[in-house]
């Protein structure tokens, strides 16, 4: 293939799905927040709005973090991504009353994956990630299900440094 079909063939991809012009955006730098139509695609399926009928769908809303990292993978916006998720289960369930073991289980261990990628940033990145982590792990303890005390076991296992 020549540069000219190679840069048809981009175009092409990019044209044909909103998930394409993401992965493309993060891929090589494009605007100014790679990030926004995957934090768009979370907020949308794990805190949706209940007064227009959406409903939630926490596989999608993981499927955004999955797509992220196929694109680029940067360890900071993963941890962004991950964290973000959880503060949006907490948006979401603040709002309303939600039944559902699996949404909240599923909260869990995107929490626990949370944890894992701000393992692998330096401390002084991790300081503002882990205060963030904190106010989800409180408010965890409002919902039941032992969501606010796995959240807890999850982190005394880390070992993070931010004093």
């Amino acid at each position: 293939m020549d540069q000219n079909a190679l840069l048809g063939l981009v175009k092409d991809l990019y044209d044909a799905s909103k998930d394409n012009q993401a992965f493309l955006r993060a891929r090589f730098a494009l605007g100014k927040d790679v990030l926004e139509p995957y934090k768009a695609t979370i907020s949308r399926w794990v805190c949706p709005d209940i007064f227009r009928n959406q409903d939630y769908a926490v596989s999608k809303a993981k499927k955004a973090i999955a797509d992220y990292r196929k694109a680029l993978g940067r360890a900071e916006d993963t941890a962004e991504l991950t964290v973000f998720y959880c503060e949006q289960c907490d948006c979401f369930l603040s709002g309303c009353g939600l039944d559902d073991e699996h949404y909240y289980d599923a909260w869990v261990r995107m929490f626990a994956q949370a944890l894992k990628a701000i393992a692998q940033l330096d401390a002084t990145n991790q300081r503002a990630f882990i205060k963030r982590l904190e106010v989800i792990r409180s408010q965890g303890h409002r919902y039941g299900y032992g969501v606010g005390d796995d959240m807890d076991q999850l982190l005394t296992e880390f070992k993070f440094n931010v004093d």
